[in-house]
């Protein structure tokens, strides 16, 4: 994709809305969709990379309930004709078409390269990568595979999503998430998952979520990581205008 004149590329990641509760996230909502409302005047492509939502599951003719207000801003910003692209994360990977169908928003389960003005992404949220977490790692095949999904589908959705936001606060193995503190570069295995792509291609640009950690990484000579923190205690963003990606904050 070239970008036009004025025209910039977003991504964001990890609101979780609905954790802890309902109530609790629903200024962080306001907040997402404030900064929505916002770059739609700019906005080339519009990146969501994973955790929207602290729990999803698609049953055949039920979704969650609640969330109406970042839903109706991503149906409006994509009938305006503006790209949005999702990425689903360890919190909402049990995500199907319902975006697809209903948005028109393609969702993707793993990585993938993008081009904008002749600089190459790869993008993903960036659970279950790099060296170590074997325990998360175990865990997902797991979640991910079919015949658990059928299983969970048997719960009665009041049952099933209790049950699951449960999980989800409470047991750091199923949610893989990490302290938010930053361990050095020779830890973050993020950073050391790019720098292992780079030796067999380049990527001017990495950009993850998942560590809830803001972090601008340089990791090759023309090549750096970048994740992009998230809307619970730093609310950052990133944007590209074509030339430089910067990581930003998004002010109450």
């Amino acid at each position: 994709m070239q970008l036009a004149d004025g025209k910039k590329v977003y991504f964001a990641s990890d609101q979780h809305l609905g954790a802890p509760t309902m109530e609790e996230s629903l200024p962080r909502e306001h907040r997402f969709v404030k900064w929505l409302d916002e770059v739609k005047h700019d906005a080339a492509a519009i990146f969501l990379l994973g955790d929207l939502f602290d729990f999803w599951f698609e049953y055949k003719t039920v979704v969650p309930k609640g969330f109406v207000r970042v839903l109706g801003k991503l149906a409006e910003i994509r009938d305006s004709g503006i790209p949005i692209y999702f990425f689903v994360g360890n919190h909402d990977l049990w995500m199907n078409d319902y975006f697809e169908t209903e948005l028109n928003i393609p969702v993707y389960h793993d990585n993938q390269e993008f081009s904008f003005n002749g600089k190459l992404f790869l993008i993903g949220h960036g659970d279950g990568k790099g060296p170590g977490d074997k325990g998360y790692k175990r865990m997902k095949k797991v979640f991910t595979y079919p015949f658990s999904k059928w299983l969970f589908r048997w719960l009665h959705p009041d049952l099933g999503v209790r049950l699951a936001q449960y999980l989800s606060v409470k047991n750091k193995l199923i949610s893989g998430e990490a302290d938010v503190k930053f361990l050095g570069e020779e830890k973050e295995w993020l950073v050391q998952y790019a720098k292992r792509k780079l030796e067999t291609k380049h990527y001017d640009f990495f950009i993850f979520g998942h560590r809830h950690l803001p972090m601008n990484i340089k990791v090759g000579e023309n090549s750096s990581y970048m994740n992009l923190g998230d809307w619970i205690g730093f609310f950052t963003y990133a944007v590209f205008d074509g030339t430089s990606l910067e990581l930003l904050n998004y002010p109450d």
